[in-house]
């Protein structure tokens, strides 16, 4: 039963510290592929996109949360911009247990009501906050925690990938994006997202 005492956590916690040696060599062997296109990861705003912005980020970051509508705004202007929300959840059990639930949401077509409203909570989380959260959302824990547990394997997977590649790229903490054939470790207000795009546009192969 997925609730807050069983997070999905082992195998996120051994391939962190697996990864700690070797994230320079993994980086190296990192695909465009396996970063823009993982299939398990849900993908926001124009799914036909010319380019694509991979966010790494945790559900208690004050910076990504602070970031979101931004990021949110400039793919909406935008309009030709895929959107890829990974969550890479470092500060602990309860961000883990965000993550978890954010995505088993996605699995009952869900994401994007979930995602605004864990986005919109301030500070530091306990587990009754996510659960407050999502319900004042109107969405059900108890249909949410049926598709964590239905789908474990699916989302378990996706946030270890999500690990590994944040620490292949070296990135100290979130928010973080790849954006076209460049990383930016960090915050980006939306003159520097705007510029990024813009970047990532001019330099795609056609």
């Amino acid at each position: 039963m997925f609730t807050r005492r069983t997070l999905l956590t082992s195998t996120i916690a051994m391939g962190a510290f697996a990864m700690l040696g070797t994230h320079r060599a993994l980086a190296q062997q990192l695909t465009q592929d396996e970063v823009f296109n993982d299939k398990d990861a849900p993908v926001l705003g124009n799914p036909e996109g010319d380019v694509t912005v991979v966010e790494y980020f945790d559900y208690q970051c004050p910076y990504c949360k602070k970031a979101h509508p931004i990021v949110k705004k400039v793919v909406e202007t935008d309009g030709n911009v895929r959107l890829i929300l990974k969550d890479w959840p470092i500060f602990g059990d309860v961000s883990i247990f965000a993550a978890q639930a954010v995505l088993g949401a996605a699995q009952i077509g869900k994401y994007e009501v979930a995602l605004e409203a864990l986005m919109k909570t301030k500070g530091k989380l306990t587990h009754e906050d996510v659960e407050s959260g999502l319900t004042d959302a109107g969405l059900s824990m108890t249909e949410i925690a049926a598709s964590v547990n239905k789908h474990k394997a699916q989302i378990s997977g996706l946030l270890d990938r999500n690990y590994n590649q944040a620490l292949a790229f070296s990135f100290a903490g979130t928010p973080a994006y790849v954006i076209g054939s460049s990383i930016y470790p960090g915050v980006l207000d939306e003159k520097g997202l705007v510029d990024a795009i813009a970047k990532a546009r001019k330099t795609r192969k056609p």
